[in-house]
């Protein structure tokens, strides 16, 4: 898991797998996905990440967006891979389309239902104004501090450098998305099928979010990450399969 093994592997994948650019209907919006596996499937998996989406302030207007990218896509249902932000957007995609469901199931990795978690909700709105270097001192700061053992630390240098690849307004977007007032209503979306990962080395989530995920699901299958490498936490869609073990 050292940062050569990391990097080597991140950018093998994306110089083997084709990049889909998709523009949006108004040419204002630009999704970025890679596409894998065979075309015959009609109810694929999609990550959320690594999965790029547009710049967007509100989550019902990311929810509409994205059902446009499915639209375009000609696919009916999906699975949703997410993991923490992306896990949220996931339970909130399924929840406004529950009327014309979209979703199939969803994989829920470290991810929560309730953006108050963060005690955030009152600077949601002031994120544009901010500029980047400060927006990503709030995000370094749910990174380890002090020493750390040469794993974590190469993972750390790792997402450093994918934090660098997004510009202001990605960056404000996102966290605005993470931070403003919401929540999941499981009860418009009790009919999907849901797995929880879990993950028991350090996580920016407490204790009580992931009860909170149990709570709000207690029928879900649940799955744990064996691995302690910390940038499988951040980036779970990496790991191998051996790595995954149900409970």
């Amino acid at each position: 898991c050292g940062l050569e093994q990391l990097f080597f592997f991140f950018f093998f994948f994306r110089v083997t797998v084709p990049l889909m650019i998709i523009v949006d209907d108004d040419d204002s919006k630009v999704w970025s996905l890679y596409d894998a596996g065979p075309k015959s499937i009609r109810c694929p998996i999609i990550f959320l990440p690594p999965l790029q989406y547009p710049v967007y302030w509100d989550l019902l207007e990311f929810c509409d967006g994205f059902r446009k990218l499915l639209d375009h896509l000609q696919l009916d249902k999906v699975h949703l891979f997410g993991a923490s932000l992306g896990g949220f957007l996931a339970q909130k995609f399924a929840e406004v389309t529950h009327k014309s469901p979209r979703v199939h199931s969803l994989i829920l990795c470290n991810s929560f239902s309730d953006t108050s978690i963060f005690n955030q909700t009152w600077t949601a709105n002031s994120f544009w104004l901010m500029p980047a270097f400060m927006l990503k001192k709030i995000v370094l700061g749910n990174f380890t501090k002090g020493p750390v053992d040469p794993k974590m630390a190469d993972a750390i240098d790792f997402m450093v450098d994918r934090l660098e690849s997004l510009n202001q307004s990605e960056l404000a977007s996102r966290l605005t998305l993470n931070c403003q007032n919401s929540y999941v209503e499981p009860h418009k979306i009790k009919d999907v099928a849901v797995t929880i990962i879990d993950v028991f080395d350090q996580s920016a989530l407490s204790h009580e979010a992931k009860e909170e995920m149990y709570k709000l699901y207690p029928k879900a299958r649940r799955a744990h990450l064996k691995t302690e490498c910390y940038i499988l936490t951040r980036l779970p869609y990496t790991i191998l399969n051996a790595r995954v073990c149900s409970v």
